[in-house]
């Protein structure tokens, strides 16, 4: 029995992997709130370290989706970047290239032409507009479980990605949003003592919009992984 599932399950997971990118554009429709919850069971299914399940999720919906956009965008403008973890000190060699087509490909998409600074800069503020997204997921770790927990954490959001692809829910996983995580705090009631990894705007992705476009490339397995033979 197991031998006959095994290719429908690798077929079944290979069309999520390679069918689910980051969406830059949604509809404002709202996802059912039993829409929400089966995306979570399933998240809930990852694993940690000794099963630790670090992770805390607040949601936003409705007019607290619209409380929160509003607030951090004023938050962003008037305040420096305060991330729980920090950010990278530096892009370099391979990692800096993937950074920049990534970001002249959505540029390309959007018409922005290159070395245009002021267009480029409020598509950067469409990071904290959520991309429009009906929804946003704000992902913590416990302070305590250190770098591990955010891996943990890490975790948890691939499989919340997967879970909402698997039922037509688009999503971006957002570590720009971490850079206020004074703001979330605050805005969440969230205590000292829980650390915010990043966030997840997700609902119904706006399939027209030209941000939706584009697909990002991966490297090929040999630049990723060694091979020890002896």
């Amino acid at each position: 029995m197991i031998e006959a599932q095994a290719p429908s399950r690798h077929s079944e997971l290979k069309a999520l992997l390679d069918t689910r990118s980051s969406c830059r554009a949604f509809r404002p429709d709202s996802l059912p709130r039993s829409t929400i919850e089966q995306i979570l069971e399933m998240a809930q299914r990852t694993p940690s370290w000794c099963n630790t399940q670090p992770w805390q999720v607040s949601i936003t919906e409705g007019e607290g989706t619209e409380r929160f956009r509003k607030g951090l965008g004023e938050y962003v403008r008037s305040s420096p970047q305060a991330p729980d973890f920090p950010f990278p000190t530096a892009y370099q060699g391979d990692y800096g290239v993937r950074r920049k087509d990534c970001a002249m490909q959505l540029y390309a998409s959007v018409g922005i032409a290159p070395g245009d600074r002021q267009a480029s800069s409020a598509q950067t503020m469409k990071n904290f507009e959520l991309f429009g997204a009906p929804h946003v997921a704000v992902i913590t770790s416990d302070e305590a479980l250190g770098t591990y927990g955010a891996v943990d954490c890490g975790l948890y959001v691939n499989t919340f990605l997967l879970a909402a692809h698997s039922l037509g829910v688009a999503t971006i996983p957002q570590a720009a949003l971490a850079g206020s995580a004074p703001y979330m705090r605050e805005f969440f009631g969230l205590p000292e003592d829980r650390k915010v990894v990043c966030s997840i705007s997700f609902g119904y992705a706006d399939e027209e919009h030209p941000a939706n476009s584009f697909r990002t490339p991966r490297a090929d397995i040999a630049t990723a992984a060694t091979w020890v033979r002896a």
